[in-house]
């Protein structure tokens, strides 16, 4: 067993409270988001529909210059982005439902304005029916995911180790719904189908890595009980399961941030330099990535000794 370095379960509550305070302004900007947005997040036109334009200009318009635009035309939060059709570059734009005629001609007079001629290639409208049943798949797909590590976990190791890995995954995720009710709030922050996406992907990571910090913890139970010298008053004692615990997590602490630390870099060039269409979806896998990786090592392993402690303080109120 290798010696302690950081005594992690000892401030659990710590860690917990932490947990708390993260995920309270977000709680209260998904009930703000019910209220404001008759939704727990503000939707994208994924989910409420909306009108889909396709422009060639006569010469070079960078998609940051047509978001502006768009801002100014009074249709915040629409999507950019950029294609090819017949060889020949195209900007598409993501709107809300253009309904008002004058609107689109603001919108047209403006982008002349600023950019140039231009030709219009399409303008469609985007039926909202997509959103339920985008909502329902991606609600549908998640509760699949809960309940088949849940079984998984339990024949794996048992069954108190998946409720707790259930706990840390439903930490991340209401995490990062409530960090992005409060964007939605502050900056018009809108989510779409990839978010859900993100949230899968989320899941998937944070999962691995509470397996990880779980399985050692499962190899190394059978040292629960055993006998250890106190390092600091030198002392021999009884090893409890938190100290077992305690142990397998520092024994894969570093394993957990490198891994994590990759990954981190990695979505944070993106973010700073993989241009505006996918920031919001980069932002989203991020933030997740972060809370799944403070879930694995300060949550998940701390919960699962919390649920020993009052199993065995039962045990003995009835013994």
């Amino acid at each position: 067993m290798n010696k302690l370095s950081v005594d992690l379960v000892k401030y659990r509550w710590l860690w917990f409270g932490i947990s708390g305070a993260i995920l309270l302004p977000g709680i209260v900007g998904i009930i703000m988001c019910l209220q404001q947005f008759h939704a727990p997040l503000k939707l994208g036109i994924d989910f409420t529909g909306g009108s889909i334009l396709q422009y060639q200009f006569d010469k070079p318009a960078s998609l940051e210059q047509v978001l502006t635009i768009l801002d100014q035309s009074g249709l915040p939060g629409s999507q950019v982005q950029q294609a090819e059709i017949g060889g020949k570059e195209v900007v598409v734009m993501r709107t809300r439902a253009l309904d008002d005629e004058q609107q689109k001609r603001k919108l047209d007079d403006n982008l002349k304005a600023q950019l140039g001629d231009f030709k219009v290639l399409s303008v469609d409208k985007v039926s909202a029916m997509i959103g339920p049943e985008l909502l329902q798949s991606g609600l549908v797909a998640m509760l699949i995911t809960f309940a088949m590590m849940v079984a998984y976990i339990s024949y794996r190791f048992k069954f108190d180790y998946a409720i707790c890995a259930i706990i840390a995954l439903f930490h991340d995720v209401l995490a990062l719904c409530g960090i992005f009710a409060i964007l939605g709030l502050l900056l018009g922050t809108e989510v779409d189908s990839l978010f859900i996406s993100a949230i899968l992907t989320v899941i998937g990571f944070s999962v691995h890595d509470t397996i990880v910090v779980f399985d050692r913890i499962r190899e190394n139970a059978k040292y629960v009980g055993s006998k250890a010298t106190d390092p600091t008053r030198g002392g021999e004692y009884r090893k409890t399961f938190g100290d077992v615990a305690n142990d397998s997590v520092n024994q894969t602490l570093a394993r957990s941030i490198y891994t994590s630390l990759t990954v981190i870099i990695t979505l944070t060039a993106l973010f700073l330099l993989g241009g505006i269409t996918t920031r919001d979806f980069v932002l989203a896998m991020l933030l997740g990535v972060i809370s799944g990786t403070y879930s694995s090592i300060f949550n998940a392993s701390c919960l699962l000794v919390v649920w020993r402690e009052i199993k065995q303080g039962r045990k003995v109120q009835t013994a």
